[in-house]
Protein backbone atom coordinates (compact mmCIF):
# COMPACT_ATOMS: atom_id res chain seq x y z
CA UNK A 1 0.00 0.00 0.00
CA UNK A 2 1.43 3.21 -0.81
CA UNK A 3 1.45 5.82 1.96
CA UNK A 4 -0.09 9.42 1.73
CA UNK A 5 2.49 11.89 1.73
CA UNK A 6 1.56 15.21 4.36
CA UNK A 7 1.12 18.37 2.96
CA UNK A 8 3.84 20.23 2.80
CA UNK A 9 3.19 23.58 4.81
CA UNK A 10 5.79 25.88 3.09
CA UNK A 11 3.84 24.70 -0.19
CA UNK A 12 0.92 25.99 1.10
CA UNK A 13 2.08 29.13 2.20
CA UNK A 14 3.80 30.02 -1.21
CA UNK A 15 0.15 28.98 -2.71
CA UNK A 16 -1.60 31.38 -0.29
CA UNK A 17 0.92 34.15 -0.41
CA UNK A 18 0.62 34.13 -4.57
CA UNK A 19 -2.80 33.75 -4.67
CA UNK A 20 -3.14 37.24 -1.80
CA UNK A 21 -0.82 39.00 -4.63
CA UNK A 22 -2.73 37.97 -7.76
CA UNK A 23 -6.05 39.19 -5.99
CA UNK A 24 -4.38 42.52 -4.98
CA UNK A 25 -2.84 43.27 -8.52
CA UNK A 26 -6.52 42.42 -9.84
CA UNK A 27 -7.84 45.04 -7.74
CA UNK A 28 -4.89 47.74 -7.74
CA UNK A 29 -6.71 50.69 -7.31
CA UNK A 30 -7.39 49.78 -4.22
CA UNK A 31 -4.30 49.90 -2.69
CA UNK A 32 -4.15 53.23 -4.65
CA UNK A 33 -7.16 54.82 -3.73
CA UNK A 34 -6.21 53.61 -0.39
CA UNK A 35 -2.65 55.63 -0.48
CA UNK A 36 -4.05 58.79 -2.14
CA UNK A 37 -7.10 59.04 -0.03
CA UNK A 38 -4.43 58.25 3.45
CA UNK A 39 -1.97 60.90 1.84
CA UNK A 40 -5.40 63.72 1.50
CA UNK A 41 -6.22 62.56 5.93
CA UNK A 42 -2.72 62.77 6.51
CA UNK A 43 -2.22 66.28 5.46
CA UNK A 44 -5.92 67.26 6.72
CA UNK A 45 -4.50 66.25 9.82
CA UNK A 46 -1.81 67.62 9.90
CA UNK A 47 -3.35 71.10 9.59
CA UNK A 48 -6.46 70.52 11.56
CA UNK A 49 -3.71 70.00 14.52
CA UNK A 50 -2.91 73.23 15.77
CA UNK A 51 -0.44 75.25 15.69
CA UNK A 52 3.03 75.92 18.12
CA UNK A 53 4.66 78.91 18.47
CA UNK A 54 8.87 78.58 17.99
CA UNK A 55 11.05 81.09 20.54
CA UNK A 56 14.62 80.94 19.20
CA UNK A 57 17.31 82.41 21.64
CA UNK A 58 20.53 82.89 20.23
CA UNK A 59 23.66 82.58 22.75
CA UNK A 60 27.25 83.38 22.74
CA UNK A 61 29.00 80.98 25.67
CA UNK A 62 32.14 83.64 24.84
CA UNK A 63 35.47 82.62 25.05
CA UNK A 64 37.39 83.21 28.26
CA UNK A 65 41.65 83.99 27.88
CA UNK A 66 43.68 83.65 30.97
CA UNK A 67 44.10 87.03 33.15
CA UNK A 68 46.62 88.56 31.23
CA UNK A 69 44.67 87.95 27.88
CA UNK A 70 46.79 85.48 26.55
CA UNK A 71 45.90 81.61 25.70
CA UNK A 72 42.11 80.28 25.42
CA UNK A 73 41.52 77.72 29.22
CA UNK A 74 39.13 75.48 29.32
CA UNK A 75 35.66 76.05 31.05
CA UNK A 76 31.94 75.39 30.99
CA UNK A 77 31.87 77.66 27.96
CA UNK A 78 34.07 75.75 26.06
CA UNK A 79 32.07 72.37 26.94
CA UNK A 80 29.72 71.80 23.96
CA UNK A 81 27.81 69.51 26.89
CA UNK A 82 26.97 72.30 29.31
CA UNK A 83 23.80 74.52 27.31
CA UNK A 84 22.12 70.81 26.98
CA UNK A 85 22.82 69.77 30.43
CA UNK A 86 21.51 72.93 32.25
CA UNK A 87 18.61 74.04 29.75
CA UNK A 88 17.67 70.67 30.89
CA UNK A 89 18.20 70.84 35.01
CA UNK A 90 15.38 71.34 37.21
CA UNK A 91 16.59 74.85 38.51
CA UNK A 92 16.59 76.58 34.93
CA UNK A 93 12.76 74.68 33.69
CA UNK A 94 11.53 75.71 37.32
CA UNK A 95 13.09 79.28 36.48
CA UNK A 96 11.39 79.50 33.13
CA UNK A 97 8.45 77.94 34.40
CA UNK A 98 7.78 81.01 36.47
CA UNK A 99 9.20 83.79 34.30
CA UNK A 100 7.03 82.79 31.04
CA UNK A 101 3.80 80.82 32.63
CA UNK A 102 4.53 77.30 31.41
CA UNK A 103 4.39 74.39 33.61
CA UNK A 104 7.08 71.96 33.92
CA UNK A 105 5.14 69.62 32.24
CA UNK A 106 4.89 72.30 29.08
CA UNK A 107 8.69 73.30 29.29
CA UNK A 108 10.31 69.17 29.54
CA UNK A 109 10.27 67.46 26.03
CA UNK A 110 9.23 70.77 24.13
CA UNK A 111 13.20 73.11 24.65
CA UNK A 112 15.86 71.54 22.59
CA UNK A 113 19.72 73.43 21.99
CA UNK A 114 21.87 72.97 18.69
CA UNK A 115 25.53 74.70 18.39
CA UNK A 116 25.76 77.08 15.27
CA UNK A 117 28.71 76.01 13.04
CA UNK A 118 29.54 76.68 9.49
CA UNK A 119 30.53 74.19 7.13
CA UNK A 120 34.05 72.39 8.33
CA UNK A 121 33.84 73.42 11.79
CA UNK A 122 33.53 71.15 14.92
CA UNK A 123 30.79 71.73 17.41
CA UNK A 124 33.77 71.26 19.82
CA UNK A 125 35.25 74.93 18.93
CA UNK A 126 32.02 77.22 18.33
CA UNK A 127 30.59 79.54 21.03
CA UNK A 128 26.96 79.98 19.38
CA UNK A 129 24.15 77.85 20.61
CA UNK A 130 20.59 78.24 19.43
CA UNK A 131 17.91 77.83 22.11
CA UNK A 132 14.82 76.55 20.98
CA UNK A 133 11.15 76.45 23.15
CA UNK A 134 7.84 75.28 21.87
CA UNK A 135 5.09 76.39 23.21
CA UNK A 136 1.61 77.36 22.73
CA UNK A 137 1.32 81.15 23.26
CA UNK A 138 3.78 83.09 21.13
CA UNK A 139 5.08 85.12 24.02
CA UNK A 140 5.53 82.26 26.53
CA UNK A 141 8.42 80.58 23.92
CA UNK A 142 9.78 83.71 23.97
CA UNK A 143 10.32 84.41 27.55
CA UNK A 144 11.37 80.54 28.57
CA UNK A 145 14.10 80.82 25.54
CA UNK A 146 15.18 83.98 27.36
CA UNK A 147 15.04 82.55 30.45
CA UNK A 148 16.90 79.54 29.86
CA UNK A 149 19.87 81.87 27.78
CA UNK A 150 20.08 83.76 31.11
CA UNK A 151 20.41 80.79 33.26
CA UNK A 152 23.12 79.36 31.08
CA UNK A 153 24.99 82.54 30.96
CA UNK A 154 24.95 82.77 34.90
CA UNK A 155 26.14 79.50 34.87
CA UNK A 156 29.29 79.75 32.80
CA UNK A 157 30.26 83.83 33.39
CA UNK A 158 31.48 83.38 36.81
CA UNK A 159 34.99 83.79 35.82
CA UNK A 160 34.62 86.30 33.23
CA UNK A 161 32.17 88.11 35.86
CA UNK A 162 35.14 88.50 38.15
CA UNK A 163 37.65 89.15 35.91
CA UNK A 164 35.58 92.12 35.03
CA UNK A 165 35.05 93.47 38.30
CA UNK A 166 38.73 93.31 39.01
CA UNK A 167 39.08 95.11 35.80
CA UNK A 168 36.81 98.02 37.09
CA UNK A 169 38.48 98.54 40.03
CA UNK A 170 41.93 98.18 39.00
CA UNK A 171 41.03 100.80 36.18
CA UNK A 172 39.06 103.08 38.93
CA UNK A 173 42.53 102.77 40.76
CA UNK A 174 44.94 103.73 37.83
CA UNK A 175 42.22 106.70 37.48
CA UNK A 176 42.37 108.01 40.87
CA UNK A 177 46.32 107.79 41.17
CA UNK A 178 46.56 109.46 37.92
CA UNK A 179 44.39 112.20 39.62
CA UNK A 180 46.07 112.83 42.20
CA UNK A 181 49.54 112.67 40.49
CA UNK A 182 48.21 115.76 38.19
CA UNK A 183 47.54 117.36 41.41
CA UNK A 184 50.97 117.10 42.91
CA UNK A 185 52.56 118.42 39.51
CA UNK A 186 50.41 120.77 39.85
CA UNK A 187 51.17 121.66 43.58
CA UNK A 188 55.02 121.65 42.79
CA UNK A 189 54.83 123.28 39.57
CA UNK A 190 52.83 126.40 41.79
CA UNK A 191 55.00 126.15 44.51
CA UNK A 192 58.29 126.73 42.21
CA UNK A 193 56.92 129.99 40.57
CA UNK A 194 56.31 131.13 44.13
CA UNK A 195 59.58 130.43 45.46
CA UNK A 196 61.19 131.57 42.16
CA UNK A 197 58.86 135.04 42.51
CA UNK A 198 59.45 135.52 45.97
CA UNK A 199 62.62 138.11 46.73
CA UNK A 200 63.01 136.84 49.85
CA UNK A 201 64.95 134.13 49.50
CA UNK A 202 68.24 133.77 49.58
CA UNK A 203 69.37 132.55 46.02
CA UNK A 204 71.27 129.35 47.63
CA UNK A 205 68.04 128.64 49.06
CA UNK A 206 65.52 129.49 46.03
CA UNK A 207 68.07 127.25 43.88
CA UNK A 208 67.78 124.26 46.82
CA UNK A 209 63.88 124.74 46.70
CA UNK A 210 64.07 124.45 43.08
CA UNK A 211 65.56 121.39 42.15
CA UNK A 212 63.34 119.64 45.07
CA UNK A 213 60.34 120.65 42.99
CA UNK A 214 61.88 120.01 39.21
CA UNK A 215 62.46 116.34 41.15
CA UNK A 216 59.21 115.92 42.56
CA UNK A 217 57.98 117.12 38.87
CA UNK A 218 60.35 114.32 37.38
CA UNK A 219 59.32 111.62 39.13
CA UNK A 220 55.68 112.17 39.47
CA UNK A 221 55.42 112.82 35.19
CA UNK A 222 57.43 109.18 35.33
CA UNK A 223 55.01 107.47 37.83
CA UNK A 224 52.75 108.94 35.79
CA UNK A 225 53.78 107.30 32.73
CA UNK A 226 53.72 103.95 34.39
CA UNK A 227 50.19 104.47 35.79
CA UNK A 228 48.62 105.65 32.06
CA UNK A 229 50.19 102.29 30.48
CA UNK A 230 48.90 100.23 33.45
CA UNK A 231 45.22 101.88 32.52
CA UNK A 232 45.40 101.35 28.94
CA UNK A 233 46.32 97.56 28.92
CA UNK A 234 43.53 96.92 31.65
CA UNK A 235 41.32 98.81 29.39
CA UNK A 236 41.86 96.64 26.62
CA UNK A 237 41.83 93.79 28.60
CA UNK A 238 38.40 94.81 29.74
CA UNK A 239 37.41 95.27 26.48
CA UNK A 240 38.57 91.76 25.59
CA UNK A 241 36.33 90.35 28.59
CA UNK A 242 33.12 92.36 27.63
CA UNK A 243 33.43 91.35 23.39
CA UNK A 244 35.19 88.26 23.32
CA UNK A 245 35.00 86.46 26.98
CA UNK A 246 31.90 87.39 28.37
CA UNK A 247 28.62 85.41 27.41
CA UNK A 248 26.18 87.32 26.06
CA UNK A 249 22.11 87.13 24.21
CA UNK A 250 23.37 87.75 20.37
CA UNK A 251 19.52 87.73 19.80
CA UNK A 252 16.65 87.66 22.29
CA UNK A 253 13.94 85.03 21.38
CA UNK A 254 11.25 86.23 18.59
CA UNK A 255 8.45 83.55 18.69
CA UNK A 256 7.55 82.73 15.07
CA UNK A 257 4.51 79.76 14.29
CA UNK A 258 5.14 76.56 13.00
CA UNK A 259 2.51 73.32 12.81
CA UNK A 260 2.93 71.24 15.39
CA UNK A 261 3.14 68.16 13.09
CA UNK A 262 5.42 68.18 9.77
CA UNK A 263 2.94 68.14 6.81
CA UNK A 264 4.99 65.83 4.84
CA UNK A 265 5.69 63.64 7.44
CA UNK A 266 1.87 63.30 7.82
CA UNK A 267 1.27 62.90 4.30
CA UNK A 268 3.83 59.95 4.00
CA UNK A 269 2.47 57.92 7.38
CA UNK A 270 -1.46 58.56 6.00
CA UNK A 271 -0.13 57.32 2.43
CA UNK A 272 1.63 54.19 3.79
CA UNK A 273 -1.69 53.51 6.09
CA UNK A 274 -3.92 54.03 2.98
CA UNK A 275 -2.10 51.60 1.29
CA UNK A 276 -1.65 48.56 3.50
CA UNK A 277 -5.30 48.85 4.46
CA UNK A 278 -6.22 49.26 0.51
CA UNK A 279 -3.98 46.06 0.03
CA UNK A 280 -5.90 44.22 2.82
CA UNK A 281 -9.12 45.16 1.14
CA UNK A 282 -7.73 43.87 -2.17
CA UNK A 283 -7.17 40.45 -0.32
CA UNK A 284 -9.75 39.74 1.30
CA UNK A 285 -12.36 41.52 -1.39
CA UNK A 286 -12.97 37.80 -3.58
CA UNK A 287 -13.14 35.72 -0.72
CA UNK A 288 -15.85 37.78 1.24
CA UNK A 289 -17.63 37.97 -2.07
CA UNK A 290 -17.30 34.46 -2.45
CA UNK A 291 -19.37 33.59 0.72
CA UNK A 292 -21.35 36.45 0.25
CA UNK A 293 -22.87 34.87 -2.75
CA UNK A 294 -22.91 31.30 -1.56
CA UNK A 295 -25.56 32.64 1.13
CA UNK A 296 -27.29 34.70 -0.72
CA UNK A 297 -27.33 31.28 -3.14
CA UNK A 298 -28.39 29.30 -0.17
Amino acid sequence: MSETKPPDPDAEREVDLRSAWTRITARWYLPVAGLLIGAILGVLASASGGEVFRGRTLLYLGQPFTTSGGGQIQSLATNPKTVSQIIRGEVALRKASRDSGLTLGQLRGHISSAAVVSAGQGKNVTPLVEITVDASAGHKAEKAANSLANAVIGSVSTYVDQKIALLNRQIASSKAELADIDQRISTAVAQQQAVIKDKTISSTDKLIAINTYNNTISFSEQRRGTVQQELFQNQQLLSLAQNVEQSKIVQPAVASKTTATSRRNSALIGALIGLLLGALAAAIADPFLQRRAARSAA
